[in-house]
């Protein structure tokens, strides 16, 4: 049986793989929201977290000791969230906000219609801060995937997991 630590290990590999293999891209909100989840990462999460050891490790036998298992296992998943939130820091591209596009990209702000449905607006940003049920998608989602690039009033046909939509494009901004 591998041991909780090897877990956490191997847990923390797929992360880095997973987060180093593609390029990140992020709002000026979105970084300052990563950078303000590091520091909280780094300072309170890990100080509250050191307490828990310290008290599981005063119970004596560790080897039996489910508090403090619990704690080194969550204590492998902070650090393995503090190494990913510094990758993505590091090396993320800033999207510029400042409107003005006339094609859809990173950044751009889309009104979609749906046929027969109303248009949504929706703003254009990196997997990291996607967030569609706040009018955020992913570049790299089917329907990010299909209107980057396209202008104002070109259909697009998009492979969703429920079919196949056509969608509109009504507005970039």
């Amino acid at each position: 049986m591998n041991s909780p630590k090897y877990l956490i290990h191997l847990v923390n590999l797929k992360a880095k793989e997973r987060v180093k293999m593609k390029e990140h891209y992020l709002t000026v909100e979105g970084e300052k929201k990563l950078r303000a989840e590091l520091e909280e990462l780094k300072g309170s999460a890990r100080d509250e977290l050191a307490k828990r050891l310290r008290s599981a490790i005063q119970m004596g036998d560790l080897s039996e000791n489910a508090d403090y298992i619990k704690a080194k296992e969550d204590q492998g998943f902070l650090e393995g969230k503090i190494q990913e939130l510094e990758y993505i820091l590091s090396h993320s591209h800033i999207i510029e906000e400042n409107g003005g596009h006339d094609i859809v990209e990173l950044g751009a702000t889309v009104t979609l219609q749906e046929i027969g449905y109303s248009p949504e607006v929706f703003f254009v940003v990196g997997t990291t801060e996607a967030d569609p049920q706040n009018g955020r998608i992913s570049n790299e989602s089917p329907i990010g995937n299909a209107i980057i690039g396209k202008k104002a009033g070109e259909e697009v046909k998009v492979d969703t997991p429920t079919g196949e939509i056509q969608l509109k494009i009504i507005d970039v901004k």
